[in-house]
């Protein structure tokens, strides 16, 4: 019996990075083997079991073999005369494709530690076009590791694949596990210029693959193009650490510019409403959590108004947070105000004077907010319990009276349509 450390964990200790997890292949072994030595079984499809100690995971090495489209189509072969290197080969990146053994020793079969160093994805084998989550998965690398490339025949194969319809075949789960893991990492907008570059993207998303060649007003988008725009959004969300839901947010938030009409290019009007109805459409395919869905569906419906919050009226600013149910989740309503901040900032480029002014309309809106929450509507609904059809307007007047004071309003005309 030998134990090797493989993968992810061999890939990021020599790329001088923390290791998160690491899995360990086991050759010539038995299941039974593995329990006498007191090793807890957890594989369902093939032999995996958890050390007793350390918990961390342990499989027999196994050979695999493709049975049926999709992801779930295959058939694993798990005996103790399978060699470390039938279990690498079936593997999808050659940096993923490396052993570390108990000596110390690094197992590299197929060429993992000259592709680190030439900073590329490169498939092992072509078993690499059996599974299309690895096409996924290679796009959440690049969000993770933005410095490196796409092989040109890793490319190609990944093309074929999706014109095979392999995409087609991937559950929603995975589609939205990979996908938010990719928006959690260092760029995700090279997850995306991944995706789109194999054309996996038009098939997995493809409203949001629509935002690329749509232009917008250039006194306000130096960009132009509504996916580069986008694109920048999200990296600054991630430059500066936001959450999950605030990242899916910022990606969706132009989401209705795709089906403007030519004719209203490039202002796009109304495409915040139009952006509503399809971040509902995607969030019901891909199955995504309500807590991203709903702050999505709000930042796409608001973030015009957002925009040119300073010049709204104090009554128009309680109806936003009252619509946006502030009120009661101010915590949801600071994390729209953040993805309305990253829309502003991500302009141009990475150092486009746009990218670094100041952005008063989230204190703005967040000062507007506790006063809102400060008024007593208990104490009004007593004072009018016999007229309980004036209660709901009656609170909502004390709450403008308030914002109008602690921004220190005047009457002022309201500014035009949102931009």
């Amino acid at each position: 019996m030998q134990c090797y450390v493989v993968g992810g964990a061999v890939r990021d200790e020599l790329l001088g990075l923390p290791v998160q997890d690491r899995d360990h292949v086991v050759v010539g072994a038995t299941p039974q083997e593995m329990l006498d030595a007191g090793f807890r079984a957890v594989g369902k499809d093939f032999p995996v079991f958890l050390h007793p100690k350390t918990h961390e995971e342990y499989a027999l090495a196994r050979t695999e073999r493709k049975t049926a489209p999709g992801y779930h189509g295959f058939s694993f072969h798990a005996a103790p005369d399978v060699t470390l290197e039938q279990d690498l080969i079936r593997r999808d990146l050659t940096i993923n494709a490396m052993a570390l053994g108990d000596d110390g020793v690094i197992v590299d079969p197929y060429g993992g530690r000259r592709d680190l160093e030439a900073r590329l994805f490169r498939h092992v084998s072509e078993a690499f076009a059996e599974d299309p989550v690895r096409i996924l998965r290679i796009a959440r690398f690049a969000a993770r590791l933005p410095e490196f490339r796409v092989a040109e025949d890793t490319n190609a194969l990944m093309r074929q694949m999706v014109e095979q319809g392999e995409v087609d075949a991937l559950v929603p789960e995975r589609v939205w596990q990979e996908l938010a893991r990719g928006l959690m990492a260092r760029r995700p907008s090279r997850m995306l210029a991944v995706l789109r570059d194999c054309g996996a993207l038009a098939r997995i998303l493809p409203e949001l693959d629509a935002l690329w060649g749509v232009p917008q007003p250039s006194a306000h988008h130096p960009e132009i193009d509504t996916g580069a725009h986008m694109m920048l959004v999200i990296d600054y969300a991630a430059e500066q650490g936001h959450s999950l839901e605030v990242r899916f947010a910022a990606l969706m938030h132009d989401l209705g510019k795709g089906i403007t009409p030519p004719e209203q290019w490039p202002s796009h009007h109304g495409h915040e409403g139009e952006g509503v109805a399809l971040i509902g459409e995607v969030c019901k395919r891909l199955k995504v959590p309500n807590e991203c869905r709903d702050l999505a569906i709000m930042t796409a419906r608001e973030h015009g108004n957002i925009s040119r919050a300073l010049q709204l009226r104090a009554n128009t600013v309680v109806s936003l947070i009252e619509r946006c149910d502030g009120l009661r989740k101010p915590e949801r309503f600071a994390q729209m105000l953040l993805a309305a901040e990253c829309d502003a900032r991500g302009r141009g480029d990475e150092t486009h004077p746009m990218r670094f002014e100041a952005y008063p309309q989230r204190e703005y809106l967040l000062h507007a907010l506790d006063a809102a929450r400060g008024v007593n509507a208990g104490a009004i609904a007593g004072r009018l319990a016999d007229r309980r059809d004036k209660i709901p307007e009656a609170v909502h007047q004390a709450r403008v009276e308030a914002v109008k004071v602690a921004l220190q309003q005047e009457e002022q005309p309201e500014p035009a349509a949102p931009r």
